[in-house]
């Protein structure tokens, strides 16, 4: 699938349902979520979100801290509440974001980079290095 760079409905294999997009191209007569994880500094939404130390191409600066939040946020969505995901484009981050919430809704690790391509965009997750950081997400992921 390739991604529109438009706000993506993305359907985890559990069935929750998250929001995938760029800051570039997110519309402001676009629906506002109930909340936002974002791993882009340029993000200015005005509801609720929490934001990852995450440069571009990179790795998250708090790996243990980025996998609180995204579990946070997963579970959000999983509980009804429209949550939405994003960086500046809305490929590497974001791809790297939906993997590991495909593994908390029980995708293997070794299969959740193919399972994001596949499912939302074929250039997500940009790097080995951020595949690699997806298949590390079970085992550095805090209990809950």
């Amino acid at each position: 699938m390739t991604c529109s760079h438009k706000v993506a409905e993305v359907h985890l294999p559990d069935g929750t349902r998250i929001l995938a997009s760029s800051c570039f191209v997110r519309a402001a007569d676009e629906a506002v979520p109930d909340f936002g994880l974002y791993a882009y500094e340029g993000w200015r939404p005005n509801w609720p979100a929490a934001f990852i130390e995450w440069h571009d191409f990179g790795l998250p600066e708090d790996s243990g801290k980025a996998s609180k939040l995204i579990r946070e946020a997963y579970e959000r969505a999983r509980g009804g509440q429209t949550v939405e995901v994003g960086c500046n484009a809305g490929h590497g981050r974001t791809g790297t974001i939906i993997s590991c919430m495909a593994i908390l809704a029980g995708v293997p690790p070794k299969n959740a980079v193919a399972w994001t391509r596949r499912h939302y965009c074929e250039k997500a997750v940009e790097n080995t290095q951020q595949a690699q950081w997806v298949e590390e997400f079970s085992k550095i992921l805090p209990t809950r």
